[in-house]
Order: structure tokens, then sequence, then C-alpha cells
């Protein structure tokens, strides 16, 4: 059964398209992995990836465990996270945590973006993300995270595909046209 998890999480690695790289001094032993998709630095370049620099630390340890678990799931991460032990997963979470977030190449609309934000005035978003929304313990930071990410993550939300939040997002996107959540998306993505 072992030997299965790691060829999936070989095949999983493989699927985001980059080579085994060397981890940066001082990074846990499993950056290496992670780097495939979401990049040393925690500054994934490809949009269908969430960027982890700057993530609570709190947020990406309990996605990891929830991914480990089963409560959350993804044809690549899944397999990846149950070869990880909860001191991986924390030192991971920790690192990527303190690396610097860098700027996406989203051009967002601006129509959109106001939008946007009158949707994320309406549904409350600050109220669990912060005003800035940097996130807080176990609430994401979203603010400089990829608009493709973001919208998929509403969609699930919203269609129950993604149900490891206790109900909370479920909940607020119900109420969302497919369009506010693509306007909360750019709003979001917008931000720094």
């Amino acid at each position: 059964m072992k030997i299965l998890s790691i060829a999936n999480a070989v095949a999983a690695y493989v699927a985001c398209g980059t080579v085994f790289a060397q981890a940066p001094a001082g990074a846990p032993p499993k950056v290496e992995v992670c780097a495939a998709c979401h990049g040393a630095d925690g500054n994934s370049t490809n949009p269908l990836y969430p960027n982890l620099a700057q993530q609570t630390a709190r947020y990406t340890y309990l996605e990891l465990k929830d991914f480990k678990e089963g409560r959350r799931n993804d044809p690549l991460m899944s397999p990846i996270a149950r070869t990880l032990d909860q001191n991986e997963m924390l030192a991971l979470a920790d690192w990527y945590s303190k690396q610097k977030e860098k700027p996406t190449n989203f051009k967002p609309d601006p129509a959109k973006v106001e939008a946007g934000r009158k949707v994320a005035d309406a549904v409350l978003c600050s109220m669990c993300h912060g005003g800035d929304f940097v996130g807080q313990n176990e609430i994401p930071r979203e603010a400089g995270q990829h608009y493709e990410y973001i919208k998929k993550q509403l969609l699930d939300f919203k269609n129950k595909r993604r149900t490891n939040d206790a109900g909370n997002m479920t909940s607020v996107t119900s109420t969302l046209s497919d369009e506010q959540i693509d306007e909360l998306a750019q709003f979001v993505a917008n931000l720094h």
C-alpha cells in the first residue's frame, strides 16, 4: 500500500510538469515535491495551483491533513498528502508561511473588480478573511492568489464538491450567481 501511495505521489508530481528541483537552503526536505506545483518559494506559476507563500501556517497544515485523511480530495494532492507525517506537514506549513508572496500576472477587469468588491461587502467576506484578505489562523489568505484557483474553489464550494469547511463557504457561495463568483474572484485576485 505504501509503494502505491509513493507511486501515486510521483505520478502527481510529474503531472505538474516540473522535474525534481533542489530545495532552497533551510527548506524542509519535502519542499522538492511541493515545488513541482506550488514553487519552492510557494509562488505557483500555474494559475490552477494555489500560491502557498505567506499562507497562514495553520490553514496549510489543516488542508494537508484534510487531503491526507480524505476530507478534501484532489487527484494530485491527495496521494502526496498521504505520504506526509504530521511533522512534515507542520514543517511545510511553517516554511511556506514565511515565504514572500509575489504578484501574479492576472490582469483584472476593473468593472468586475468593483462589482466583486460589492459582493465581498454584501456577504461579509472580511469577517473571516480579514479586511485585506490576508487570512487568520485556519482561515486562508486569499490576497495574491490566482484568479483561476479562487474561482474554482468558490464554484467547488457552491456545487458541494468541496466540503471541508464545516459548511461556511458552501453557505455563502450558495447565495451567489456564477457571475457574482467570477466578480468576487476578480476582486480577490486583484488584492496583494
